[in-house]
């Protein structure tokens, strides 16, 4: 099906639940998201020969396959040169999404689960190119390396979406720069599609419900830097806010020192002036 030899999996009853979600296979491809027919209704399909790769299609051990490549746990991904990284975090603290960031613009993969058949990320591109136009983008479909990928042309940038399925498993790459940088041919576009193909996939045998975020998880060197660079921003935000008390404090004090306004003792009818029935002469005439 996948034009691959298909392996024996040890957990076929755990994962058979990830195919209950999907609609059966059909022969009719349907219509692609820019609601013509213009691209193959194969497409997404991992190749063997080029990638992107199940990591059980890689000879050697994990330290051997993922040489050149950032171990992410559930991707293994080739970094273009230039690029940095940057980690996205949940609210509990642990990593949702890595990102390339490049000269040109920025790269983020992830892998989802997906059934056994191939056909998820058709129907993936079709909901994102219905999200974008209601959010009203200029949406059009067009075919690349892999098959279908969809552009989506905002007032606040550019998006590119490549989606390519594997088995049991669906990676979708993101390129999303300024305007202009997200052409078929554009150095950002051409990146991103060199990391899909050299991305290589860790599925696991774990059940995992369909197009569920497969696990990411950061390189203990890359973990430790981010944990120090968290610490940084800790203890300045703690320095800030110690110094903001500091000086709410010491303008409390200064406060203090003064002391009270007291008020005027002063007669207003005291000193000369003829004195009449409704005060003094000056008071009078003003």
């Amino acid at each position: 099906m996948f034009g691959r030899k298909k392996k024996r999996d040890p957990h076929d009853e755990e994962a058979a639940a990830d195919a209950t979600s999907l609609a059966p296979e059909s022969d009719d491809p349907g219509p692609d998201a820019s609601g013509s027919d213009d691209v193959d209704a194969a497409d997404g399909t991992a190749d063997p020969d080029s990638g992107p790769w199940s990591i059980e299609d890689r000879e050697g051990e994990r330290e051997e396959i993922a040489q050149g490549r950032l171990d992410l746990g559930s991707v293994l991904l080739p970094l273009p040169a230039g690029g940095q990284l940057q980690v996205e975090m949940t609210q509990q603290g642990t990593p949702q999404a890595v990102h390339i960031v490049t000269q040109h613009g920025r790269i983020t993969v992830a892998a989802f689960a997906a059934p056994k058949s191939p056909g998820q990320w058709r129907e993936v591109a079709t909901e994102l190119a219905d999200t974008l136009r209601r959010d009203n983008a200029t949406v059009s479909v067009e075919s690349g390396p892999f098959g279908r990928e969809v552009v989506g042309l905002t007032a606040g940038g550019e998006l590119r979406f490549i989606g390519v399925d594997g088995y049991r498993w669906m990676i979708r790459g993101v390129a999303t720069g300024p305007a202009g940088s997200v052409g078929a041919e554009s150095p950002l576009v051409q990146q991103a599609r060199a990391v899909v193909a050299g991305t290589i996939v860790d599925r696991g045998s774990d059940p995992h419900p369909v197009r569920t975020p497969l696990p990411v998880t950061l390189p203990q060197a890359l973990a430790q830097q981010l944990a120090a660079a968290q610490q940084q921003q800790q203890a300045a935000a703690q320095q800030q806010a110690a110094q903001q008390a500091a000086a709410q404090q010491q303008a409390a004090a200064q406060h203090q020192a003064a002391g009270p306004q007291q008020p005027s003792t002063e007669d207003p009818n005291a000193g000369g002036g003829r004195r009449g029935p409704s005060g003094s002469a000056m008071q009078q005439l003003g």
